[in-house]
């Protein structure tokens, strides 16, 4: 209500602020870290810390862990590795441009470990059967977030491979919905509860796609020995794009192959764990050679897939320090429909109080409008692509007690800082003298921080006095 004092915020949203500053400071911690590219060799772990070998599976590129190379320093061969995805890492390796791990223990980002997700470009996940903690899939989605590049291959329903209760369906979805990065559909599909049988899904007709056409060769079919498809939600997320269709099927269903973006970084997703299969690996297990089936392209989608996931290729990729251009909203909740997550935040500033409305939804962030001295904030981390346009959109509603028509008695700043707490730069500076009914829209360029991560920051300071009141609500970082 206009020039009202802020009422008492509701418990449950107090609560919540507190539980945001907790996991807020944890997630400054682990955002601090990019994914560095480097010009070459395209670095990429393999995950073999869920499961990966359970049952038939023998998902790995060696059994030499961390590093491949110790079984053989020059495979020409997919049997001078062993393991059923062998083939993959040795046609990566003899290119010489690609530098191959194997992750045999849980996901971190921004830590020292040798596997640490930092230290690489690309994670592929082949079908894991044992579900991510909360700090990995923290580290997971800050890693896609900050530039990192997510391959996540499925398989049907029910092909819980290790008898735990979960399969590589379950995991990936509660991966997408239940994280504290960005919970809110962050990749815009949700993988399919199916079990198809059998087909060869076809790709789509366009030429430009740097994974249908990449430098591995032209992808035409894939290959369907039980397993699933995606359903894309473009309204979600605007980028996410299906390459290759179920019989039958097309647009936003049955979708065996996807492709989609995640702030600075690129995810692919394919439903069947049968294309990677080589029909090699360790004895005990029973393979059937998906690889170099003759009525697909496997082979040419997997590895166009990890080359344009490792920005090796494409619009934006290349040595470049990870440049990509590929139009993309960087925020996570934007709009602030999931509370308490993704932002660090004073106590109770994201809500869904009755005292001020949202301009959509139901929760929108409402610094000041205490009518006592104080200071609030609402900030987020960002990795803002190299070469790249970056503009902030946001809606802001100010309203005030204060009479005066001349003194800024209560301001809001919008400010860029470093990982250090450096301010870097002031985009924008409102105060009670902005005050007027309904939102405004508000338009900032940060495109001068392109290539850094930095800390998006909102801070409201109020006088001893007087009311005002500065409601925000759907933001967007949009990067062309």
């Amino acid at each position: 209500m206009l020039g009202s004092q802020r009422s008492r915020r509701k418990v449950t949203t107090v609560l919540a602020g507190l539980g945001l500053l907790v996991t807020g400071a944890a997630l400054q911690v682990s955002t601090s870290a990019t994914p560095a590219h480097a010009a070459t060799p395209h670095r990429i772990l393999f995950d073999d810390g869920h499961a990966e070998e359970a049952g038939n599976a023998d998902w790995i590129i060696s059994t030499s862990k961390p590093d491949p190379l110790s079984q053989d320093s020059s495979p020409s061969s997919e049997t001078d590795w062993t393991g059923g995805l062998s083939s993959w890492g040795v046609a990566l390796q003899k290119t010489g441009d690609y530098s191959l791990k194997t992750a045999t223990s849980a996901l971190t980002y921004g830590g020292s470990a040798a596997t640490d997700l930092s230290n690489f470009d690309t994670l592929v996940l082949p079908e894991p059967n044992t579900l991510f903690t909360t700090a990995e899939k923290t580290a997971i989605m800050n890693f896609v977030k900050n530039g990192g590049g997510l391959f996540m291959v499925s398989d049907h329903t029910g092909a819980d491979r290790n008898n735990d209760g979960y399969d590589a369906v379950e995991i990936f979805n509660d991966l997408m919905t239940n994280n504290s990065v960005d919970p809110t559909d962050p990749f815009g599909f949700s993988v399919d509860t199916l079990s198809i049988s059998s087909g060869y899904p076809a790709a789509i007709s366009d030429s430009s796609d740097p994974v249908l056409h990449g430098s591995f060769g032209t992808v035409t079919k894939s290959l369907i020995a039980s397993g699933t498809t995606a359903t894309l939600k473009p309204a979600d997320h605007s980028s996410v794009k299906g390459l290759l269709y179920r019989s039958g099927y097309s647009g936003n269903t049955g979708a065996f192959f996807a492709t989609s973006t995640f702030g600075s970084g690129r995810v692919a997703f394919w439903g069947d764990s049968s294309p990677i299969d080589d029909g090699t690996g360790q004895s005990g297990n029973t393979l059937y050679d998906g690889w170099n089936d003759t009525g697909a392209t496997n082979a040419a989608l997997a590895l166009n897939a990890t080359e344009w996931l490792s920005g090796a290729s494409g619009s934006g990729g290349g040595d470049d320090g990870g440049t990509d251009c590929t139009d993309t909203q960087l925020l996570g909740n934007a709009g602030f429909e999931s509370g308490a997550t993704t932002w660090s935040a004073t106590s109770g500033v994201i809500t869904n109080s009755s005292g001020e409305s949202a301009r959509t939804g139901s929760y929108y962030a409402w610094l000041g409008g205490n009518g006592t001295a104080g200071t609030e904030t609402l900030s987020q981390s960002v990795t803002i692509p190299s070469g790249c346009s970056a503009t902030l959109g946001l809606y802001l509603h100010i309203d005030t007690a204060e009479t005066t028509t001349s003194t800024a008695y209560d301001t809001l700043q919008v400010q860029v800082l470093n990982g250090s707490g450096t301010v870097l730069g002031t985009l924008a500076s409102y105060s009670n003298l902005n005050a007027a009914s309904g939102y405004t829209q508000r338009s900032l360029s940060l495109s001068g921080y392109a290539g850094q991560t930095v800390t998006l920051r909102f801070t409201s300071t109020e006088g001893s006095k007087l009311q005002t009141s500065f409601v925000i609500d759907d933001t967007a970082l949009d990067v062309t």
